[in-house]
């Protein structure tokens, strides 16, 4: 099983944005989706639904960002 930082994608409503990655990229988020689908016991979930889980991931893991946001919010 890969250790991968994402857990399972919660089953919400989504919302409709529009988005160009780079062919790359987005053959790395569907393999990336697959991966976590097989670890999970599940099927491949739709990459698109990664981004969210991921950004929010990494801007809850920018030390820089933390700290700025608490500064701006006491």
């Amino acid at each position: 099983m890969a250790k991968l930082k994402l857990g399972p994608i919660a089953d919400d409503k989504p919302v409709k944005v529009t988005v160009e990655l780079p062919a790359p990229l987005h053959r790395d988020l569907s393999r990336y989706a697959e991966i976590l689908g097989r670890d999970a016991g599940q099927p491949s979930t739709d990459p698109v639904r990664l981004i969210v889980p991921m950004l929010e991931r990494f801007i809850a893991s920018d030390r820089g960002f933390v700290k700025a946001k608490q500064e701006r919010n006491p």
